[in-house]
């Protein structure tokens, strides 16, 4: 199970952590006491880790944008792919393409369900169809093509080998994630920081919402980031709503 895939649970397990680090923090500079001319030097190091946090924190948020606008862009890349084979199937046979527009149909269905099931076992079945579909498409195009391997019925297969490829395209960018490597940083260099914090807190600020702060906006920026880049999880997914405008364009009257 990657953790990675429920944003909620990422937050509240960060938000522990580094609440937990900065009482560490705390606790050590109750035991060990600092002189006071190394507090120049405190708050340099301190700058500049928060600096950096800050960094990547804004880099990791940037990629998670870019992966989730590259789903939206291949959802989009999708349904104009299907729906230039619908069109095109016009160019075949009138009994080949009343079965390949069939099958279109039942493709885009299987598609949307993709973008839209939460379910594990579901997105099993509805890959095992669309695997069956992409078969069966491929083979109702390739009867007539061999039959009459002309430009215009080449233009047919072209249509469908775009409609199976925009499928592989749009698989690989929702497995294309934020690097593990890249949460680790992230999350070592917050609790650094939150432990700086709680060390460099007075005996009377140790105690108070001030060690709360730090851990709970980077708890919510972790939060974001993985709802981002969690395609299934979350609050903030990718809505297929050119593949649903295809459909309705699609159904038969």
């Amino acid at each position: 199970m990657n953790i990675m895939n429920y944003p909620f649970a990422v937050a509240g397990l960060s938000f522990a952590l580094l609440w937990l680090s900065a009482l560490i923090g705390a606790s050590v500079r109750r035991r060990r006491k600092p002189r006071e001319d190394d507090r120049e030097d405190f708050n340099l190091v301190i700058a500049a880790t928060l600096t950096l946090l800050g960094l990547i924190v804004g880099f990791s948020f940037s990629m998670a944008v870019s992966r989730y606008d590259l789903r939206k862009n291949y959802e989009e890349a999708e349904a104009n792919a299907i729906g230039t084979e619908y069109v095109r199937a016009e160019l075949l046979p009138a009994a080949d393409a009343e079965i390949i527009r069939l099958l279109l149909r039942q493709y885009l269905a299987e598609r949307v369900m993709f973008y839209r099931t939460r379910d594990s076992r579901e997105l099993q079945h509805i890959n095992v169809v669309t695997s069956q579909l992409q078969t069966d498409l491929w083979n109702s195009v390739k009867s007539p093509a061999e039959a009459k391997p002309t430009q215009v019925v080449a233009l047919a297969v072209s249509g469908m080998n775009d409609v199976l490829n925009s499928q592989g395209y749009t698989q690989a960018a929702w497995w294309n994630r934020i690097p593990i490597a890249a949460w680790g940083l992230m999350v070592a260099i917050a609790i650094c920081c939150n432990l700086l914090i709680g060390y460099g807190a007075l005996h009377a600020e140790a105690k108070s919402v001030r060690l709360i702060v730090l851990p709970l906006v980077v708890s919510i920026s972790f939060l974001l980031i993985a709802d981002i880049d969690s395609p299934r999880s979350g609050i903030i997914h990718v809505n297929p709503q050119n593949l649903l405008s295809l459909a309705q364009s699609m159904n038969p009257q």
